[in-house]
C-alpha cells in the first residue's frame, strides 16, 4: 500500500479495521455496522504455551508401566504371535486356549498333532521364554479332541453300564 506524501502513514492496526469494517458493511447490505465495544470486566490470564502434541502410543506405554502391566502385556503375545512361534502349518491344527500361572494350555484338532505337539513341547517352551522373558512359561498343556459325552442326549440311557448299553 503505497501513501501520498500529504497523507499520514497508517499502522497495521488502522488498516486492519478498515478492512473489517469494509468487510462488515458488505455483509449488512451496505450499511456500516457500528463498531463494537467490549464490555469492561475482569481480564483472563493469558493462557500457558500449549506444548506438541504426544502420540497416544506413548502415553499408554508411560500408562502401562506405571501401573506395572507390561508382564500381562508380554503374556498375551502367545495368543496374538502364536503362528509365528510355531509356524503356519501347525498354528492350523492347533490354538492356545489359556495361560496362566506359567501354564500355556492347547487344544489340537487331532490326537495326532496332541501328540506331534507333545513332541515339540521342549522347543516350543524355550522358544516361548525367550520371546516372553525367561521364566515365563514353566510348561504346555496340550488336549486333543474331546469326545462326546454318553450321559446325555438320545443315545443315553438312565441306569445303563454307560455306553456299552447304549448301542445294544
Amino acid at each position: 500500500m503505497t501513501t501520498e506524501p500529504d497523507e499520514p502513514a497508517r499502522s497495521p492496526e488502522d488498516v486492519l479495521r478498515l478492512a473489517r469494517e469494509i468487510a462488515d458493511s458488505y455483509r449488512t447490505g451496505g450499511v456500516p455496522a457500528a463498531p463494537r465495544r467490549r464490555r469492561p470486566g475482569p481480564r483472563r490470564p493469558a493462557r500457558p504455551e500449549r506444548e506438541d502434541a504426544t502420540p497416544v502410543s506413548d502415553f499408554l506405554g508411560d500408562l502401562v508401566r506405571q501401573q506395572g502391566w507390561t508382564d500381562q502385556l508380554a503374556a498375551t503375545r502367545v495368543f496374538t504371535d502364536w503362528p509365528a512361534i510355531v509356524g503356519p502349518e501347525v498354528a492350523q491344527h492347533c490354538e492356545v486356549v489359556e495361560f496362566t500361572d506359567g501354564i500355556v494350555r492347547i487344544q489340537a484338532t487331532s490326537t495326532a498333532w496332541a501328540k506331534e505337539l507333545t513332541l515339540l513341547a521342549p522347543r516350543l517352551v524355550a522358544k516361548l521364554n525367550e520371546l516372553l522373558g525367561d521364566g515365563s512359561v514353566l510348561r504346555l498343556e496340550i488336549r486333543g479332541p474331546q469326545a462326546p459325552s454318553w450321559k446325555k442326549g438320545r443315545r443315553s440311557v438312565r441306569g445303563g453300564r454307560g455306553p456299552r448299553d447304549t448301542y445294544g
